[in-house]
């Protein structure tokens, strides 16, 4: 059973930072990429983050240049650094890992929240 755990969300002021972390139960190798997700209250959950095995990585324009993706594969470690934080990154952040194989199974995290005051 492969699980995910999110840590490091929490409230804070807008400009400011914070670093979420996800710990996989097994090699994040195994699979095709690490994601982050976040879901607004009232609206659909969306990809904002994505870095491959390879360490390929992308970002939904909304967060381009504020937040970076990176992974540590020792650790089976995904972490989100969120710099600049504006109100609307008020979320429900969620690590997912990607299936290698079409068909394959996804796994998600119990998500973390992410309070930006303004």
């Amino acid at each position: 059973q492969v699980q995910l755990v999110e840590s490091g969300g929490g409230a804070v002021q807008a400009g400011g930072s914070l670093r979420l972390s996800c710990a996989a139960s097994v090699s994040i190798f195994s699979f095709y990429a690490m994601n982050w997700y976040r879901q607004a209250p009232g609206k659909q959950r969306a990809l904002i983050a994505d870095i491959t095995s390879i360490g390929s990585t992308n970002y939904a324009d909304s967060v381009k240049g504020r937040f970076t993706i990176s992974r540590d594969n020792a650790k089976n470690t995904v972490y989100l650094q969120m710099d600049s934080l504006k109100p609307e990154d008020t979320a429900v952040y969620y690590c997912n890992a990607e299936a290698r194989k079409v068909g394959g199974e996804d796994y998600w995290g119990q998500g973390t929240q992410v309070t930006v005051l303004s």
